[in-house]
């Protein structure tokens, strides 16, 4: 093994480079409404009294938003915080001053946030400061679910899987988790509406929760057939531009099979951009498997994530032009 150097002991090394995660935090750092979200959480968080001084919210906030970045339980974000500089520095902690927060703290955050439903508000926040930043909901909404896995094992205190969450054969492969089903809008891509359920909840029957009620079009996949017919959905004047199952095309007579599919194909590439928030919040934030148990604490987690997922979709636009 070789000696340490001064440098090494220090920190004041001769090489280094920006990394990815530090360049991502460095955007994160500009394009997250921090005032706006702390503005949000601070009627419902702790106030300075006799006992133990709180932690600094924004704080607290910061440490939060990496667990959702980084898939990080709350064991596992307090060793990244003193293992990493650039997350430290990211939340704003010295540890020459001051430890990081313990995960007993961070849990207590997060179970605030859920207590209050904070989740929901949060995308809900990140919306209207786009909004401000003008990117705008139109008239336009795309519906969309996808399945998100829970652990199948029993060895746990209870012995036996989560009971909210149910099983779901989707092709010929057997799925066992929740569902989450969300609103994008057609123009800009980001989340309006989201909702969670049990994975063996039909798509269409979340389909009125899923419209803000302004869209003058909503498009969808074969599995949303027959929601115009619907009755809470009867009221609402839209066009409704719904996928043709495969096998329905392929039955036509070869002169209507060589009109439809160029049409099913146009609206298939609309339709992708709802496969985005889900490309960022399963691949980029690594969130393909439930950590909680229950819907109710895994729907808010959801919400936080698709709210943080809304600002990297539109960060280009957000940042300068000279900092992109």
């Amino acid at each position: 093994m070789h000696q340490r150097t001064l440098a090494m002991a220090t920190g004041f090394e001769r090489y280094s480079k920006k990394t990815r995660r530090a360049e991502f935090l460095e955007e994160m750092e500009q394009v997250v409404p921090w005032e706006k979200l702390c503005a949000l959480i601070e009627p419902h968080y702790p106030k300075a009294g006799n006992g133990r001084p709180p932690v600094g919210m924004e704080r607290m906030l910061r440490m939060y938003f990496l667990q959702q970045w980084f898939n990080l339980s709350d064991p596992a974000v307090e060793e990244a915080l003193y293992d990493s500089v650039v997350m430290r520095e990211f939340v704003g902690i010295d540890l020459g001053r001051e430890p990081v927060p313990d995960e007993t703290t961070i849990c207590k955050f997060r179970h605030l946030l859920e207590e209050h439903g904070l989740g929901g508000e949060m995308l809900e926040t990140v919306n209207v400061y786009l909004e401000g930043q003008g990117v705008r909901i139109t008239t336009g909404t795309i519906v969309d679910a996808t399945i998100i896995h829970a652990p199948s094992s029993t060895k746990n205190r209870e012995q036996k899987r989560d009971p909210e969450m149910h099983q779901t054969k989707k092709g010929n492969q057997w799925h066992f988790g929740m569902k989450a089903h969300i609103g994008v809008d057609v123009a800009s891509g980001v989340v309006h509406t989201l909702t969670g359920t049990a994975a063996n909840e039909a798509d269409i029957n979340q389909t009125a929760a899923l419209l803000h009620g302004q869209e003058g079009v909503v498009f969808a996949d074969a599995g949303y057939a027959g929601a115009d017919k619907r009755p809470e959905l009867a009221d609402c004047d839209v066009c409704w531009n719904i996928a043709i199952k495969r096998s329905i095309i392929k039955a036509l007579p070869k002169v209507l099979r060589e009109l439809a599919e160029p049409v099913e194909q146009a609206l298939a590439q609309v339709r992708a951009w709802v496969e985005h928030p889900f490309h960022v919040v399963k691949n980029l934030f690594r969130h393909k498997k439930l950590r909680y148990r229950g819907l109710a604490k895994n729907t808010a987690q959801l919400h936080t994530l698709f709210a943080l997922a809304n600002l990297v979709i539109v960060k280009k636009s957000l940042l300068a032009p000279s900092q992109i």
